[in-house]
């Protein structure tokens, strides 16, 4: 295990090299700072990712959400591989399976977000103190705006095809 297990490693090097990679590659993409600026992207992605090694509560997030990330690339590929074991080629792939897929890794990458960051605490002391019957009431108006919403917007779409 020797490496693998040392802070060093998974508390600095990974997550610096993570930050890096990504802030270098968004840079690179959108050409913020300008086209062919490869040296000033880096050095804008290297500071950016020292800052994060510096700075312990941001970095402790990205170590604790990545084997939650690890573990829902890995749920997704197993679903894929067994998906085109069954249905073939996966490039034509419906777009209902598109549309579940997005929402369930949204609902997925909140959930984590919420735990590792701990604001799940926070949400459960809405519920716990005497405004309870506040914020179970605001919530409930949301999901029923919610499903109204949905409802018309499906219910238009269904009378133009008609």
């Amino acid at each position: 295990m020797g490496i693998f297990a040392n802070a060093f490693f998974t508390e600095m090097l990974l997550p610096f090299l993570l930050v890096f990679v990504v802030v270098f590659a968004i840079l690179q993409k959108s050409k913020i700072l300008g086209e062919g600026k490869a040296q000033i992207d880096s050095l804008v992605a290297m500071v950016i990712g020292l800052l994060l090694i510096g700075v312990r509560q941001p970095r402790e997030i990205i170590v604790n959400l990545m084997p939650w990330m690890a573990v829902g690339v890995a749920v997704i590929l197993v679903f894929l591989i067994l998906y085109g074991l069954v249905a073939g080629d996966l490039s034509k792939a419906p777009d209902w399976m598109k549309i579940t897929f997005g929402t369930l890794a949204g609902l997925f990458t909140i959930g984590v977000v919420v735990y590792v960051t701990g604001f799940y605490n926070v949400i459960g002391d809405w519920f716990s103190d005497g405004t309870s019957g506040i914020w179970s009431n605001v919530i409930m108006v949301i999901l029923v705006v919610g499903a109204m919403v949905v409802a018309v917007v499906t219910g238009k779409k269904k009378k133009k095809d008609d």
